[in-house]
């Protein structure tokens, strides 16, 4: 059992701290006010090697380890979280490439990425669909050597910029999540309809869409694994996506306590500074407290994966308790703020209407704690 980072793992952390502070951060305000998709922005972080870090080398990618990924995001997301989560998306969406395609779809699939900026989604929810994945009904016919593809997705980030699309299907509804199939769709082919940006409460800097397949023709060799392998590659991959999830809650969080001790040292209520009322310190204390517990949960299960572990359990630990955290210490620095905090020119509002996106997208909190349950049951 080692906490200490090394000499790389400490430069990598110093790098994206630093392009988070000097490049996100300027511009996160007038991103959350617009909603405007920040491409510059993320076009940077790919010259900078902070796109696509899932991607192994073997395929041009640097390969990080998912503990190495953690140390970026969280400094991404302290500089803003909707920034950090188109960010990610890539990841997301290549994940199901990098955990269930054959090696001629890895070269051809994923060393694009690497060679010049795309953006990627990945297309799970549906209207009906969200939690209960396995009431999926985007259909996925045979033709020959092609599949045809039907049906609708919601709230897919970065769907209106994309490349590339990872896409799940069923093969025969009547299978549930036994006719689940991964699919990727290159480019923007025929059929394919990309509906308006959600006018979002938080994470506005992130595109998020709706997306409608009509007869969109896909070929066979872009089928992702086996007909119905794909649920147990959704699941494998958001094994895998949720510890980076996790971590975009406690750089939130880690901003809403810097802010906190700032503005505490700052304000003054009956003749000191209110930090040195004990009902402020209790509150701070905790949302330190609750952090490094956070941290330390995402840390312990992108161990576990980086040593070939199944982490589904410490996953949902992660992602339950990191999101529920970050809405708590973000609710409170606005509490601390007071009225100040209510309102836009002060920071911490943003941070909680950010917070409020993860207890909801990858998997709801309560959709976590049923993880969670399933596991202890085994």
């Amino acid at each position: 059992m080692d906490f200490q980072f090394n000499e790389s793992q400490r430069a990598l952390q110093e790098m994206a701290r630093k392009f988070a502070r000097e490049v996100i951060r300027p511009k996160a305000a007038h991103h959350d006010e617009t909603a405007e998709f920040p491409r510059d922005i993320i076009v940077s972080a790919w010259e900078n090697g902070l796109l696509n870090m899932a991607i192994p080398e073997a395929y041009g990618g640097v390969g990080l380890s998912h503990v190495d990924q953690l140390l970026a995001y969280e400094e991404l997301a302290w500089g803003c979280a909707g920034m950090a989560t188109s960010i990610t998306a890539n990841d997301l969406a290549n994940l199901p490439i990098i955990v269930g395609a054959s090696d001629e779809q890895k070269k051809r699939l994923l060393t694009p990425f690497t060679e010049k900026f795309k953006l990627a989604s990945f297309c799970l929810t549906e209207p009906e669909a969200g939690s209960d994945v396995a009431n999926m009904s985007t259909t996925a016919v045979r033709d020959g050597d092609h599949y045809v593809l039907n049906g609708s997705k919601c709230f897919i980030t970065n769907g209106g910029h994309a490349d590339q699309y990872t896409v799940f299907a069923t093969v025969d509804k009547a299978k549930k999540h036994k006719g689940i199939t991964c699919f990727v769709v290159e480019g923007r082919p025929k059929g394919l309809t990309v509906g308006k940006h959600e006018n979002k409460m938080g994470q506005r800097a992130s595109d998020t869409v709706a997306l409608t397949f009509e007869d969109v023709r896909v070929p066979v060799v872009n089928r992702i694994g086996e007909e119905g392998e794909g649920w147990r590659i959704a699941m494998e991959t958001l094994d895998n996506s949720r510890p980076i999830t996790a971590i975009l809650s406690v750089g939130i969080a880690r901003a809403a306590l810097e802010y906190s001790l700032e503005y505490s040292a700052q304000r003054k209520t009956f003749g000191k500074p209110i930090r040195e009322h004990q009902g402020i310190q209790f509150m701070l204390a905790d949302m330190a407290m609750n952090i490094q517990a956070a941290r330390l949960l995402c840390h312990q299960s992108a161990w576990l994966l980086d040593e070939g572990q199944r982490a589904s359990l410490q996953s949902s630990y992660a992602k339950c308790f990191s999101a529920d955290m970050a809405m708590k210490v973000a609710t409170d620095a606005v509490q601390i703020y007071g009225g100040y905090g209510y309102i836009k020119e002060y920071p911490v509002e943003k941070l909680m209407r950010d917070a409020k996106l993860i207890q909801i997208y990858e998997g709801t909190s309560q959709v976590q704690r049923l993880v969670i349950a399933r596991e202890l049951f085994k």
